[in-house]
């Protein structure tokens, strides 16, 4: 078994041919030109939708993060006027409200006003969310 190896190993190796086979030219087994230019132009269409998708699932996060704090805001807001004496207790919507009790800071329909702090530099979309213009 072992001088098998050794004859194997010294026996010299065929080289291959460097031509093609009879009937075949150097332009049928390439891509040429074109197939570079269409590659080129897959991989290019390629990086720039996953550039677009990159930048649409970020801004997605991050709306969901301003709203998640907004909601915080609002909510610690809201447990602090449910602590102040007087100013629970104003009916189902907070419409009765009485002389000396202030009416709840409810934003309409869950959206900003123009006047409202932290609306600086937002603005609304038709689809009625609110964001960051980052175009």
């Amino acid at each position: 078994m072992h001088h098998l190896l050794i004859a194997l190993a010294t026996a010299p190796a065929p080289t291959p041919t460097p031509s093609l086979r009879p009937g075949l030219s150097e332009d049928q087994v390439t891509p040429g030109m074109w197939g570079f230019i269409m590659t080129a132009f897959f991989v290019l269409a390629t990086t720039l939708l996953i550039v677009d998708m990159v930048r649409r699932i970020r801004r997605v996060r991050y709306r969901a993060q301003v709203e998640e704090e907004r909601l915080a805001a609002f909510g610690a807001a809201n447990q602090d006027n449910l602590e102040t004496p007087g100013a629970g207790d104003s009916g189902a919507n907070g419409a009765d409200t009485g002389p000396g009790t202030p009416a709840p800071n409810v934003p309409a329909s869950g959206a900003r006003g123009p006047g409202t702090p932290g609306s600086e530099g937002l603005r609304t979309e038709p689809n009625g969310d609110e964001g960051r213009g980052q175009r």
